[in-house]
């Protein structure tokens, strides 16, 4: 949610204008126009349309995630055990968890709440000082060779003490929870569901009514996950490296959105322009994407259909609207012409060789922090790279001066996936695999390079100013 809405200020501040699904789009779409929408507030899709665009034409796409894994707030997560206040967690994605020990945690996410006219409406909430952490057990008391757990009864942070909230309420002259269940029972219409101090901490729901600025009674459901509240930095001895939570994968959706805004920086970028340049920041690619707001949905192919059938500059001047023009024979295959001639880049963080492990790398494939961008290929499509693409992602590197790498895994390791192969083959498309090398990758804090963020954003605004060009010179069907 947050990842969003910091790319959505960035769109409007470059000039986009925000359009909505549930809209028709005849009198709104034009070439020359900047525009954006989301989808559950958790995905993000951009797109500027060429001057010169015709129905049928390309469209040059970057698709990303903006979800991590991460630990979130279950439905019921009141607990306690031995004198300590603690908080039920679910595991969301795969993460590595053991990294989650022992960190300074905080909460963050999104509280649906009741506004003074009885609507409901999305705040964002994100508590900005450490109240949660998972204690490891002392070497002392368990000497194991491996550090192992239970992921359902040892990964349960703790929030503080029950005697220390018990003064607090005192000193506040609060009732204790189980009052305030009581006389909220006693004194509120019937509810489906057990009242939220019943379910969460009362305090808990303090500081997100606090954030969402509301009253605790205001706050009607709300979506949480856990987060490291240690900031991101630049580090190195020539401070070359970032570490930082969540580089996979919001390092590519940051330089997704900036690649698409600094192709757009002249005012005469889109005279010549006879595509449409586009992004999407997908939610859920660490959970497969089979969700409505996720990459294995119908959001792109659909936005994809409308969009092809969107008239020319010199039908939008005339008094053609989409009421007359999508009868046109013309326009029965243009949503096929505009997939058959579009190209999707898969920008989704890479894998650097760790050198303490060089072993789990493929001796001629092993890509370094700082030296570029890294084309994915696995002959088994894990990812959908094929020659044509690598072909066009060279030329595109070429003009901005910009080093690519390539990486496979060893035959005797297993591979991860992107979106990008489903949606190569959702659409038939033509598609590519990259990302930025990194370490440590799904862990709670993860290492990149600081000179490949520059990189992966000049190859996406070349690849958006030059793709008209050189999409006709790549000659396979």
């Amino acid at each position: 949610f947050h990842a969003v809405a910091s790319a959505k200020q960035k769109l409007v501040k470059a000039g986009f204008k925000e359009i909505k699904e549930r809209e028709a789009w005849a009198s709104i779409c034009e070439p020359g126009g900047k525009y954006y929408l989301t989808r559950n507030a958790s995905t993000i899709l951009a797109f500027a349309i060429g001057k010169k665009w015709k129905p049928g034409n390309p469209v040059a796409m970057i698709g990303a995630h903006t979800d991590s894994p991460s630990l979130r707030v279950k439905p019921v997560s009141k607990k306690q055990s031995d004198g300590f206040i603690q908080i039920g967690v679910e595991t969301y994605g795969g993460g590595l968890w053991h990294t989650w020990f022992d960190r300074d945690l905080s909460i963050a996410g999104r509280a649906m709440v009741k506004t003074a006219e009885g609507t409901y409406v999305q705040r964002l909430v994100k508590v900005d000082r450490p109240i949660l952490r998972i204690p490891t057990l002392a070497i002392h008391l368990d000497r194991q060779e491996t550090f192992t757990f239970n992921k359902e009864t040892q990964l349960f942070p703790i929030a503080g003490l029950v005697a220390a909230e018990l003064n607090r309420q005192r000193e506040r002259g609060s009732k204790s929870d189980e009052t305030m269940v009581d006389e909220e029972s006693e004194t509120t219409p019937f509810k489906p569901l057990k009242v939220l101090t019943e379910r969460h901490h009362p305090y808990i729901i303090e500081l997100i009514a606090e954030e969402a600025e509301v009253n605790p009674s205001d706050v009607i459901d709300f979506e949480m996950i856990l987060y490291d509240t240690q900031n991101s930095c630049i580090g190195g001895l020539n401070e070359e490296l970032i570490f930082s939570a969540r580089l996979d994968n919001l390092e590519m959706s940051y330089c997704s959105t900036m690649g698409l805004i600094n192709s757009l920086k002249s005012s005469s970028s889109l005279d010549d322009e006879s595509s449409i340049r586009l992004i999407s920041l997908f939610d859920h690619e660490e959970i497969g994407s089979q969700t409505a707001q996720g990459a294995d949905s119908n959001l792109l192919p659909a936005i994809i259909r409308r969009l092809s059938v969107l008239p020319s500059a010199s039908s939008s001047d005339s008094d053609k609207s989409y009421e007359k023009v999508e009868f046109e024979p013309d326009l029965a295959t243009t949503y096929e012409q505009t997939l058959s001639s579009s190209f999707l880049i898969s920008a989704d963080m890479a894998h650097s060789v760790n050198p303490n492990y060089s072993a789990k790398y493929e001796p001629d494939h092993r890509p370094e922090m700082n030296k570029g961008t890294v084309i994915k290929i696995n002959a088994n499509a894990r990812y959908a790279t094929n020659s044509p693409g690598i072909v066009l992602l060279q030329e595109v590197a070429s003009r901005q001066s910009v080093p690519l790498q390539l990486f496979v895994v060893r035959n005797d390791s297993s591979c991860g996936s992107t979106i990008g192969p489903m949606l190569s083959a959702a659409m038939g498309i033509r598609t590519l695999d990259l990302g930025n090398p990194q370490l440590s990758m799904h862990s709670i804090r993860e290492t990149g390079g600081v000179y490949d963020v520059e990189y992966a954003i000049k190859l996406f605004e070349s690849f958006f100013e030059h793709f008209s060009e050189l999409e006709s010179k790549i000659c396979v069907d």
